[in-house]
């Protein structure tokens, strides 16, 4: 009979327990995170194909394109800057993760910068 102390399985339910932890704390701040990084994907891409288009167009193009993403109504007002042949796309807004006894707030300035 083999003397079994139970240490490899509290080691186990330890890693477990920091797994699920990590879990429960990272994928809301991924997806958010996720979020911004499609975003501000989205900037240059609208930049890139309709630089020459009056700035009310792009901001709206923006605007729909942060609705889709489920971002704040703050991620849609954008401030579009033309100068020396550069067209500037700022955006500054906030995103809250819930937590149990929690709130963190997270602030995003997606910024871009293209020529034209």
């Amino acid at each position: 009979m083999v003397n079994r102390r139970g240490i490899t399985r509290n080691g186990c339910l330890f890693a477990i327990v920091v797994l699920a932890a990590d879990a429960y704390v990272g994928i809301p701040i991924g997806k958010t995170y996720f979020r911004y990084l499609e975003y501000k994907d989205a900037i240059p891409q609208e930049l890139r194909f309709r630089s020459g288009q009056p700035n009310e167009r792009i901001m709206q193009n923006l605007k729909l394109a942060a609705d889709s993403l489920g971002l704040p109504e703050e991620a849609s007002k954008v401030t579009i800057t033309r100068a020396n042949g550069e067209i500037t796309v700022e955006a500054d807004y906030q995103e809250v993760v819930h937590f149990p006894r929690y709130d963190k707030v997270i602030r995003f300035q997606p910024r871009v910068t293209d020529t034209y």
